[in-house]
């Protein structure tokens, strides 16, 4: 035959097609791309496996992996048992012939499309539904070890009677089921529809019956089911009020009953229940009659009974009967909600007393006197000298310490405990002279060493330093002090965020006394890279392929990763919510990071809500320092665990705080010999432990509030407070609590304590002073006491404006300018003395040839009355009226004629101008000098005798003025 332009024929026909060879090398790269994306799955297993095998927290990982494999393998296979059960019966229940119409001749052809391949159709549906459901069950492994394990709270709801842990623990689960249940019930009848649908049960446009009597009794049950499903729903709904969030006027964010639920929501709950039931068994029954009629009328009366029972008639209880005597009948309520809300957050105990917050002002000599013990001021503000750290302790470039340094105690050397500010130098990984792979993660591994400084002085002596920076009592590189022996290296820490990969053949970069050395790691902590298997692994895991093929990598090489301590708990104890502040100690002769962890959850009725990332934030918050949430809504928080990382071999401990917390009970016995008893807290740990901020945090937040517990009071707000602002900082944010060793009204000694202030709501004066006891070995730990101050008193905003309208203040600011300098104010504290309250703020200068902050001056107020001076001593003497005062004049014998002892009349006249202008020039050259040096103290004492020789100056003259004018003339 002629070629007729159809293209080529007979072999030319397979030109087009791959060779074997092609085919062969097509399906062997498929091959291995699946065997690529597989090893990629498998090494993230199997590095999380070896990471908690390391930790010696393995126990953690299979428990969380067999209850997410068993809850997505049960309702996985759940979901799709229902879905392909109902297909498959809806196939079977398929009319034997078709009625002949054109929607039956055009699904003809769908149906012969999927004959050939139902069975496939089928398994590829369930598989689907079944991985989909079976994914969104494992997410609940939470929710249903709670309810496993759940430990009775041993306190009941006001409302049903039922135990704190049915609302805790039970309610989210049964939710979660009739929520799968709810899917089910859908997905199966959405399946069946379309089946029926396909096969000629169900009929859209075809004469005669819509649906066949077997459609009919099949849909009718799915629909039965679901109906049923609503009835529990609204009879669980009861039981929900109580922990139901909602918007209430008087109290913001509120979480239980009101009185339109209990007397409106609540009955309407129980009736739409009954609705429910009779339109389910309704459903049950078109099995028998073969009928929607009834059926369609009861579930049309039901959805009539929700929009007027459950919408209606709550709005019309709501309008009348409560708006018009609202105070009155939520008066109940209220009542409930507060001491629900007191007991969740642990601030039931609180002690309030009145405080008149304004001193005698005939004390001042008594005031002085008691000043001097009334706290151990910490004038080195940790939230401003980590410059001065970093200045002078830094030591090497690739070292750093955190923008925000820790409050901790430790013994000084008279016996005592002093508070004192500590921070660790740790790696700074963009310091290191040249940068590459084996300098980043090989070389580079470790910080070294913590360096502490006196909490409450600093310098004053020129021969120690510089005057005005911290006075170090652990210094050096390696360091040296107080601290005693301990070791100095830093694996672990805040800001090591980098894998490092140690002890193998390539060596690390070191210290000892003799200076910069090399050393290998000697912790057993990391996981092993000497074998093949885990080297591939983490070289996709962390997308690193020199790992493979490095021969930086060898015997005995371990790779270090979450490295930071609230990473390494988080991990460990991932039911737990962390402190966003882990702060380091020296304890039995290593670092210990100290990390608070909380148990919480959102499901205690009647107490409200607080949001953690917005109630834990304030002036220092940073992504650092965030708090670390597993659920960030909350309405019951407990420091149940305090939690101890290792910063040489990064070993985490876990300990039991709160022994009586339900929660943590129920966790333990979720995951067990995870957390240590109490009693193994060493007493060298127990003296560096404390009160947690963020708890802190939350519980003054709630405060504000409910510091009320009269109903009435509450509904009115009339006595609200609030957390003021940070008055040295401009962008409006809270101000952060404040570690400092204190009296308290009534109190003998000072106590380790953490305070913050109130404002009233809308107003800038003082409303009332919290502290809470923070030392772990007081009797009286986690105690909390409120003054409420009964007078009008300054705040601090308005102690910080005060403080810098005094001219002293202008004089300083002025005199910085001039040498390039800036001003930098410290923590504002805030310590009750005398029925009043003492400001006292640390401010430093920053600038010059040390461009670090350094203390130069004390701001102190009291009644009122501000001062600026040089020193602590000086400000307390100037507030208190009793400085330059002079011992009385001793009379002395009249002297003998020739007695060198007889005083000598001072210079006037000329000869006391001369001499005035001199010591006025002598001090101008003194202040000079000073300001040349940047020693801010020796130049303000300069001015003070440079005003002085002044004063004389012009006292003279306008006595030589006098004089001549008086003088008469002879004769």
């Amino acid at each position: 035959m002629p070629d007729r332009g159809g293209g080529p024929t007979g072999p030319r026909m397979r030109v087009g097609r791959p060779s074997r060879r092609v085919r062969t090398l097509l399906m062997t790269l498929g091959v291995l791309a699946v065997l690529a994306m597989v090893f990629v799955m498998f090494a993230g297993f199997w590095t999380d496996w070896l990471w908690y095998r390391s930790v010696k927290y393995s126990s953690v990982f299979t428990t969380t992996l067999w209850t997410k494999i068993g809850l997505f393998a049960v309702f996985g296979l759940l979901m799709a048992a229902a879905v392909g059960l109902n297909i498959w019966l809806a196939h079977r229940l398929r009319p034997p012939l078709s009625a002949m119409s054109l929607e039956q001749q055009s699904l003809d052809r769908y149906r012969m499309g999927i004959t050939p391949y139902k069975k496939w159709v089928l398994l590829g549906v369930t598989a689907l539904v079944g991985l989909i459901a079976g994914a969104s069950a494992s997410s609940q492994w939470r929710t249903w070890l709670t309810w496993i394990n759940g430990v009775p709270f041993g306190q009941k709801d006001p409302q049903f009677g039922m135990d704190v842990a049915f609302y805790a623990f039970d309610l989210p689960w049964y939710r979660f089921l009739l929520g799968f249940g709810f899917a089910a019930a859908v997905l199966s009848l959405i399946a069946a529809v379309l089946t029926h649908y396909l096969y000629g049960g169900l009929r859209v446009t075809s004469p005669g019956a819509r649906a066949t009597a077997a459609a009919t009794g099949h849909l009718s049950v799915l629909l039965g089911i679901f109906v049923a499903l609503k009835a529990v729903a609204y009879w669980l709904d009861r039981y929900g009020l109580a922990v139901k969030s909602s918007d209430f006027k008087a109290a913001g964010n509120w979480t239980g009953l009101r009185y339109v639920d209990a007397n409106a929501y609540l009955p309407a709950k129980t009736i739409l229940f009954c609705i429910a039931v009779i339109c389910a068994v309704l459903f049950f029954a078109t099995l028998w009659r073969r009928t929607w009629q009834l059926p369609v009328i009861g579930f049309g009366l039901m959805v009539l009974s929700a929009i007027l029972i459950g919408g209606l008639y709550p709005a019309i209880v709501q309008k009348f009967q409560v708006q018009p005597n609202e105070q009155a009948k939520e008066a109940p309520y209220i009542k409930k909600n507060i001491d629900a809300t007191r007991e969740a957050y642990g601030i039931d105990a609180a002690k309030s007393e009145n405080y008149a917050g304004r001193g005698d002002p005939e004390r001042k000599a008594q005031q002085r006197e008691q000043a001097a013990t009334a706290a151990s001021y910490r004038l080195v503000d940790s939230n401003i000298v980590s410059p001065a750290f970093q200045q002078l302790q830094q030591e090497r470039k690739y070292y750093q310490f955190p923008a925000t340094l820790d409050v901790d105690r430790y013994t000084g050397p008279d016996g005592k405990p002093q508070d004192t500010v500590i921070g660790l130098r740790e790696l700074n990984i963009k310091g290191i002279p040249k940068r590459n792979w084996i300098n980043d993660h090989f070389t580079y591994t470790h910080g070294f060493g913590a360096i502490a400084a006196k909490g409450t002085n600093t310098i004053t002596d020129e021969d120690q330093g510089t005057v005005g920076a911290p006075d170090f009592i652990e210094s050096g590189l390696p360091t040296k002090g107080q601290l005693g022996t301990y070791e100095q290296r830093v694996y672990y820490g805040e800001k090591t965020e980098q894998y490092s990969i140690v002890g193998g053949p390539q060596k690390e970069l070191d210290y000892e006394k003799n200076g910069e050395v090399t050393t290998s790691y000697k912790g057993k902590s990391g996981v092993d890279l000497s074998g093949a298997l885990n080297r591939a692994a983490y070289a996709v895991a962390l997308s690193e392929p020199q790992i493979l093929y490095s021969g930086a990598i060898g015997d005995g090489s371990r790779i270090l990763y979450n490295r930071t301590p609230k990473e390494r708990v988080e991990a460990v104890a991932p039911w737990l919510t962390i402190d966003g502040d882990a702060y380091p100690a020296v304890v039995d002769g290593r670092i210990k990071w100290v990390v608070d962890a909380y148990t919480t959850t959102n499901g205690y009725p009647y107490a409200s809500r607080t949001t953690l990332g917005d109630t834990t934030a304030d002036s220092l918050t940073d992504s650092q320092r965030a708090v670390v949430a597993q659920q960030n809504q909350v309405n019951y928080i407990r420091n149940s665990v305090k939690a101890t990382v290792d910063a040489y071999d990064g070993t985490v401990n876990l300990y039991q705080w709160d022994t009586e917390d339900p929660v943590l009970k129920t966790w333990m016995k979720a995951f067990p010999d995870t957390v240590k008893p109490k009693g193994e807290i060493g007493p060298d740990l127990l003296a560096h432990l404390r009160y947690p901020q963020d708890m802190f945090k939350v519980q003054r937040e709630l405060l504000t509030r409910y510091h009320v517990t009269d109903p009435d009071q509450f509904y009115t707000g009339s006595d609200a407070w609030q957390v003021p602002n940070d008055p040295t900082q401009k962008d409006g944010s809270a101000v952060p609590p404040y570690y400092l060793s204190l009296k308290m009204p009534g109190e003998q000694e000072q106590k380790f304590s953490l305070t913050t202030t109130f404002t009233p709501s809308g107003r800038p004066n003082l409303g009332a002073f919290m502290a809470v006891d923070a030392d772990a070995n007081s009797e009286n730990y986690g105690s909390i006491r409120l003054l409420r101050v009964t007078s009008t008193v300054q705040g601090p905003s308005q102690v910080q404006s005060e403080l810098n309208s005094v001219p002293e203040v202008a004089t300083f600011v002025r005199d910085l300018r001039g040498t390039d300098s800036e001003i930098d104010y410290g923590n504002l504290l805030t310590v009750p003395l005398d029925g009043g309250f003492l400001y006292v703020e640390p401010v430093y200068a920053r600038g010059g040839a040390a461009n670090y902050p350094l203390l130069k001056k004390v701001a102190v107020s009291y009644g009122g009355k501000p001062v600026f001076k040089d020193s602590l001593d000086e400000a307390l003497n100037a507030v208190f009226g009793v400085e330059g005062a002079e011992p009385p004049a001793t009379p002395q014998p009249p002297s003998e004629p020739g007695d060198d002892t007889t005083p000598q009349p001072p210079a006037t006249g000329t000869a006391a101008l001369e001499q005035a202008i001199a010591d006025a020039q002598k001090a101008y050259e003194a202040g000079q000098e000073a300001l040349q040096k940047n020693d801010w103290t020796a130049y303000g004492k300069a001015q003070a005798e440079l005003q002085a020789a002044l004063d004389r100056a012009a006292a003279a003259q306008s006595q030589g003025a006098s004089g001549s004018s008086s003088r008469k003339p002879e004769g």
